[in-house]
């Protein structure tokens, strides 16, 4: 529990501050790629963040800033995610999914032990919420 605590803060603090960095296991890489305010929706922002796992790599469980609305594209391999309640889905590259403000995601891993896997989440979030990702309570 303490470990699976440790790698969610290393993720949200890599996605805030907007570094490139291996987290605590060097099995998911987590780098925001871009930050702008949109000008035609006052107060609001869009992030795009790549997350990258290496073969068997994950996400511990987490939740996101609480406005943020997240539309989420593989980039290469499959990433199973699971979202709420809802069931464990295997996306694949081309596919995309989403999650709405206060869902809970459960699952975010590696769908492959042998090859790596990248996805492109874009966050739609209230310009002053920094914190992007943080543990599951």
């Amino acid at each position: 529990m303490i470990r699976t605590l440790l790698r969610a803060a290393v993720l949200a603090a890599i996605v805030t501050a907007g570094a490139s960095a291996e987290a605590a296991d060097e099995r998911a890489r987590v780098t925001l790629v871009y930050d702008h305010v949109l000008p035609n929706v006052p107060g609001k922002s869009i992030r795009g963040v790549l997350v990258e796992y290496a073969p068997g790599g994950g996400s511990p469980a987490h939740l996101h800033a609480p406005s943020a609305f997240i539309y989420a594209t593989v980039l290469q391999g499959a990433i199973r995610s699971q979202v709420n309640d809802g069931p464990l889905v295997t996306y694949r590259a081309g596919e995309s999914f989403s999650e709405m403000p206060g869902d809970r995601h459960r699952v975010s891993e590696n769908a492959s032990t042998t090859e790596p896997a990248r996805l492109l989440a874009v966050f739609v979030v209230n310009t002053e919420e920094r914190m992007l990702t943080m543990p599951m309570p």
